[in-house]
């Protein structure tokens, strides 16, 4: 089993490069396609606690299923784990992991903090 896994949407650019920065530091992480096998809320959760970050922080407010799923300014946590599990392509992308830490690789180079 890899020490790192990514949480990957090979149409994205951003995820894209930050597999590619992964290779180029000798790392081959697992590659979990997402929009294919969706996140539960617990496993969603469990990013969160990793990333040290709020729900509000992990979702793409600029997606059409955003409004779609109700939320909105004054949406809680519960509601958008909620809303990311059912609607994947909410969740924003990539998540890099490494055991009990995680970064979101936008901008990509912010995996390197998980490298060193």
């Amino acid at each position: 089993m890899t020490e790192f896994v990514i949480y990957h949407n090979p149409r994205c650019s951003k995820s894209r490069t930050t597999l590619s920065l992964l290779e180029e530091n000798g790392i081959t992480p697992e590659i979990v396609l997402y929009l294919d096998n969706p996140l539960d809320a617990g496993e969603i959760d469990a990013l969160l606690a990793k990333l040290g970050i709020g729900a509000a922080q992990l979702v793409r407010r600029g997606e059409a299923d955003y409004k779609e799923a109700g939320l909105g300014a004054g949406s809680g946590d519960t509601e958008i784990v909620a809303a990311m599990a059912a609607r994947p392509k909410l969740i924003e992308r990539p998540v890099v992991v490494k055991g009990d830490r995680a970064v979101l690789g936008r901008p990509p180079e912010n995996v390197l903090e998980l490298i060193s």
